[in-house]
């Protein structure tokens, strides 16, 4: 049974074009460029952070912009998430982030019981661990919650060697690459909207 819920963050509740876009003006190239070198390097393996790298910039001199914002939330996250909290089950968003970044999330007014980051967990997605310390934070075992991203390498893998259910949802760049891979098969759905979140763990 399903107890609790974690959340990615970036292209699963956020949509990070528009801090792209700052990037992109930023660096004074064009944003179909930035793009489009983004894109490469996600295929590639590769955080689109490379590329900011690439074109000259670095992440302590980042754009006005590049913060998490309520209007970036997808229009499916609050009311799938409040959905979920209405049923009982218990909330956890968070991702590799600095500490500081949990005080941006928190500031979005999310229905969540928990932000977490691989700040406070002292552990990094892939590692399993964050998985197990995140289900621990929310007080459920690993096997009671659902994991749900974008990303095959970062959601999808290591929550399952962590003994969680995972989703994976075919939305951003990640999602919509990874979900044409044959390792898809990994992940116990595949989903085009958060709304399905919600009949998975009723089906659970």
């Amino acid at each position: 049974m399903i107890e609790a819920v974690l959340f990615d963050l970036g292209e699963t509740l956020l949509d990070e074009t528009r801090m792209w876009d700052a990037w992109a003006d930023h660096l004074g190239v064009p944003r179909f460029t930035f793009h489009a070198l983004a894109g490469a390097a996600i295929d590639r393996g590769e955080h689109p952070a490379t590329v900011i790298r690439l074109l000259g910039g670095t992440l302590d001199d980042g754009p006005a912009g590049g913060s998490f914002e309520r209007r970036d939330l997808y229009p499916d996250a609050v009311p799938a998430m409040t959905a979920l909290r209405s049923a009982g089950c218990r909330l956890a968003v968070g991702g590799n982030q600095p500490i500081e970044r949990e005080e941006e999330v928190r500031a979005l007014g999310l229905p969540v019981d928990r932000v977490v980051s691989s700040a406070s967990l002292g552990v990094e997605k892939p590692s399993p661990a964050f998985f197990e310390r995140t289900a621990a934070v929310l007080g459920v075992d690993a096997a009671q919650m659902l994991s749900v991203g974008d990303r095959l390498d970062n959601d999808v893998v290591p929550a399952r060697a962590a003994g969680c259910r995972a989703v994976l949802l075919r939305r951003g760049p990640w999602g919509i690459i990874h979900a044409a891979r044959a390792e898809a098969s990994s992940a116990d759905f595949v989903i085009d909207s958060l709304d399905e979140v919600i009949g998975i763990v009723g089906s659970l």
